[in-house]
């Protein structure tokens, strides 16, 4: 007996969920799990962006084993944030001189030490870029846009401070 043409369709999402599982299964994906880390405590300094600071003291809180104070002498590791820049900068003119693309750039400096001073994660930057095409007929959604990959990027340049400070370790 035939299938029902709705059934063939359940039957057929059912078959393509499984074979979509056992791809991911099988590629060795798995969901990210909580960040540990060599250190029980850290404060976050973030003279260079308060907005960056709180969404680090944000993420370091729900992901990760280390806890977050509020004095920096009751903290194992410092992570100081004194530099935040965001660029934009034009990717591409028209024929006629108007822009067609930006980029935007963020630059994050950071440093991560202990109470003596010594580095427990050499000092470093993270930078991120988008682009994204701009049309002056259509301001207010490419304005919308901007602000949307400008929170993703603070988002993308969180994760990968916080990946690595599961990196940092104790100076020998």
């Amino acid at each position: 007996m035939p299938l029902a043409p709705r059934s063939r369709r359940v039957v057929l999402r059912a078959l393509v969920a499984a074979c979509a599982a056992a791809g991911l299964a099988s590629c060795g994906f798995h969901p990210r799990g909580a960040a540990t880390f060599n250190f029980d405590t850290v404060f976050v300094n973030a003279t260079g962006s308060p907005a960056m600071g709180l969404a680090l003291r944000r993420a370091l809180t729900e992901s990760g084993s280390a806890k977050v104070v509020d004095d920096p002498k009751a903290a194992q590791v410092v992570v100081d944030i004194p530099l935040v820049v965001d660029d934009k900068e034009v990717l591409s003119l028209s024929t006629s001189g108007a822009v067609r693309e930006y980029q935007l750039v963020k630059r994050v400096s950071f440093r991560v030490h202990d109470q003596d001073g010594s580095d427990w994660l050499p000092a470093g930057e993270i930078s991120v870029r988008r682009a994204y095409s701009f049309n002056e007929t259509e301001v207010l959604a490419r304005d919308a846009q901007e602000q949307r990959l400008r929170r993703e990027m603070q988002q993308d340049v969180v994760l990968q401070l916080v990946r690595r400070l599961q990196a940092a370790r104790k100076p020998a």
